[in-house]
């Protein structure tokens, strides 16, 4: 299987224009090394009605191509449970009763980063596994054997974080995000993982449980967020943020995908041009604020960089 790298969006509604700058980052990524481009949707929880459609629309409107079909999560679901169930097959997870309350009061194992699972379920005895498995269903949890991991990143280095005992499956059933996403990109031969550094914390956790399960660790770039004006992660309150909505407004395609590319000190126009030229290396390492686009041109407004 010949490497890849992939986009891997959440059809929970329309992408905004950072959705959009980071499936441009990825796919300058995966086609200036060679790599085939895929396309996966990530649909195991709060999908919305025609808003894979949406979205797909919107990626081909800017440009992003790629590679084969589409993959959905939903479809994949005898992978998630073949790999949970080597993990338990090995001793290496737990069934956990905790509610999101119970877990933030209780109070922290010694010496455990903050933040991480306190353990409260990881030595229940047979009696109490089976008096809480009446009173509520179970998540599975990973029996970590470690505290913290250690990643490469292509932008910020070496990045060390926290390795807890996290959630595999969710007690409704549905698989937790960091198993999927790891079980996915080895089944499809992603060995380039370009996404926002908003999900850098949570890598460490994916690295170590992909050694567990002897696959590969990607190669990982975690690209700068889009802001808003008050600095704060783009979000679609913040107005006309959507292909759609800047149509609505007056600001064609064209602008948009221009002021992204400019907006990476690439040239505007076509993806293909700002490939000719991608260098990682030279890639802005700060977050970008979103100026909007004024109708007519490609050009950016005057926002101000954040920090």
């Amino acid at each position: 299987m010949t490497s890849a790298g992939r986009f891997a969006p959440s059809p929970s509604g329309e992408l905004h224009v950072g959705n959009l700058r980071t499936a441009i980052l990825a796919w300058l990524f995966a086609r200036s090394s060679g790599r085939r481009f895929l396309m996966r949707v990530e649909d195991l929880d709060r999908a919305r009605a025609g808003a894979e459609a949406e979205q797909l629309r919107d990626l081909a409107a800017i440009g992003v191509t790629w590679d084969g079909g589409v993959v959905r999560q939903t479809d994949r679901q005898p992978l998630y449970a073949e790999a949970i169930g080597r993990l338990t097959a090995a001793g290496l997870t737990y069934e956990c009763f905790c509610t999101r309350r119970e877990i933030q009061e209780a109070p922290s194992a010694p010496h455990a980063p903050q933040g991480a699972y306190p353990g409260t379920c990881r030595g229940l005895s047979a009696a109490e596994l089976e008096l809480k498995r009446a009173a509520r269903p179970a998540a599975v949890r990973l029996r970590a054997s470690v505290a913290e991991g250690t990643v490469r990143d292509v932008l910020h280095g070496s990045y060390t974080g926290m390795v807890d005992d996290f959630v595999l499956r969710r007690n409704d059933g549905v698989t937790a995000y960091n198993l999927a996403v790891v079980v996915d990109d080895a089944a499809q031969g992603i060995d380039q993982v370009v996404r926002g550094d908003d999900l850098l914390p949570s890598t460490p956790r994916q690295a170590y449980l992909a050694s567990l399960l002897n696959m590969p660790v990607p190669e990982y770039a975690h690209v700068p967020l889009v802001l808003n004006a008050d600095g704060a992660r783009l979000a679609k309150r913040d107005g006309a943020v959507t292909l759609a909505d800047l149509a609505r407004a007056g600001v064609p395609v064209d602008a948009v995908r221009d002021a992204l590319l400019a907006s990476l000190a690439l040239p505007e126009g076509a993806l293909e041009q700002a490939l000719a030229v991608f260098d990682p290396a030279a890639l802005p390492r700060e977050p970008w604020v979103w100026p909007g686009v004024r109708h007519g041109t490609g050009r950016r407004g005057t926002g101000r960089r954040g920090a």
